[in-house]
């Protein structure tokens, strides 16, 4: 069986090692900040947070503390706020080890596209473009193709692109793949599901 929304975000909350400061986008990503566990890893949120805790249980909500997201969360005994200017000095500067991102598309040399779709409103780019440019690795969570059953997972994007060549690892219901010399590596299947399900429902060259 593919991955749900919430295994993908456990997977995803794998790659994040003790001391890490970590940007998660919005959609999936956000999902992350539940499986931590006892990791020491401090979230990130662009809109003025440091030290970001899991959501909070129903009834529990404060409408003052939000993610980028718009959504509710909680926040931690070291939660630190400041402005925006702050939030993308420290990821202009790199002091920002991770980010995992949701995407409408990604490609076989790492170029991602996830802040707009032409002829959509577009409300702004976020800081997608920034955190792309700014921190030490990319980590895309996505499903792995469109509700048209289109593969998301592309020889070359076709939407407007948030960054070139800067996607270190994708993670979508299907596995995980890893952006190598000619084109992607299949590092990791999920359960139940085939190289050969994973290929066929892959437009990018998938290298051995």
């Amino acid at each position: 069986m593919p991955w749900d929304r919430n295994q993908m975000a456990a997977r995803a909350a794998e790659e994040l090692e003790d001391g890490m400061y970590v940007n998660l986008g919005i959609g999936i990503p956000t999902l992350v900040a539940n499986y931590v566990g006892d990791k020491d890893i401090t979230l990130q949120s662009e809109n003025g947070m440091l030290g970001m805790g899991p959501f909070p249980y129903e009834g529990d909500e404060d409408p003052d503390l939000i993610n980028a997201g718009k959504q509710t969360i909680t926040e931690l005994a070291r939660t630190a706020y400041f402005d925006s200017a702050t939030s993308f000095a420290m990821i202009r500067g790199g002091k920002i080890a991770a980010a995992i991102l949701g995407a409408m598309e990604v490609d076989e040399k790492g170029d991602l596209a996830n802040w707009m779709i032409p002829g959509k409103l577009v409300k702004g780019m976020g800081g997608a473009m920034d955190l792309v440019a700014g921190v030490g690795r990319v980590v895309v969570v996505m499903d792995h193709t469109n509700k048209h059953g289109e593969s998301k997972v592309l020889k070359e994007c076709t939407l407007p692109l948030t960054g070139k060549g800067v996607v270190d690892r994708i993670i979508t219901n299907l596995g995980v793949l890893d952006v190598v010399e000619g084109g992607l590596k299949i590092v990791e299947l999920a359960d139940g599901v085939s190289e050969a399900e994973m290929r066929a429902a892959t437009e990018a060259t998938l290298v051995n």
